[in-house]
């Protein structure tokens, strides 16, 4: 299964995460790409596509990989694998990491099947537009308050998402 890893990154966290999940998977360093760089129809070339960006201001998805999601989400993905990963800060507890969330439903028109989901309950926030059912759709990570759980948390997730390749 080809794996593609997309990421809109500002300050370079969900880059280094992405880069870490694509150690992780064995991904191809030329397979994780940076959004700004990148065509919405080249998330065609994957069957297991992986989308990461941050949260920004108050609770917003993070700029460039909503311009590209902007594209993506006119494609048809039936048959391909899509899971999501988000970097934000669980003090900002009212919008933690609503921009995996967004990325979902941005994603739901293309008829993708969705897999890594992660039990919510191992969070601290009151509210994420990523939950869904009582779980994230998504891998979730606060790299700066809880930066020993990011490690651990890749490694769980990568885990799922072999799973349900």
């Amino acid at each position: 299964m080809k794996t593609g890893i997309f990421y809109g990154s500002t300050t370079g966290t969900t880059e280094s995460v992405a880069k870490r999940i694509g150690v992780a998977l064995g991904v191809d360093e030329k397979d994780i790409i940076n959004v700004k760089k990148a065509s919405p129809a080249s998330v065609g070339d994957y069957d297991l596509i992986i989308l990461g960006c941050s949260t920004w201001g108050s609770g917003d998805m993070q700029s460039d990989m909503h311009d590209f999601l902007d594209g993506v989400q006119a494609l048809d993905l039936e048959g391909k694998k899509v899971a999501f990963f988000g970097c934000g800060n669980e003090k900002m507890a009212k919008t933690f990491c609503n921009g995996v969330g967004y990325m979902y439903d941005m994603m739901r028109p293309t008829r993708a099947n969705f897999i890594g989901s992660y039990p919510a309950e191992v969070y601290s926030f009151k509210h994420t537009e990523a939950e869904r059912d009582g779980s994230i759709v998504g891998l979730l990570i606060d790299d700066t308050n809880h930066p020993d759980l990011t490690e651990p948390r890749i490694k769980q997730w990568v885990s799922v998402l072999k799973e349900e390749e």
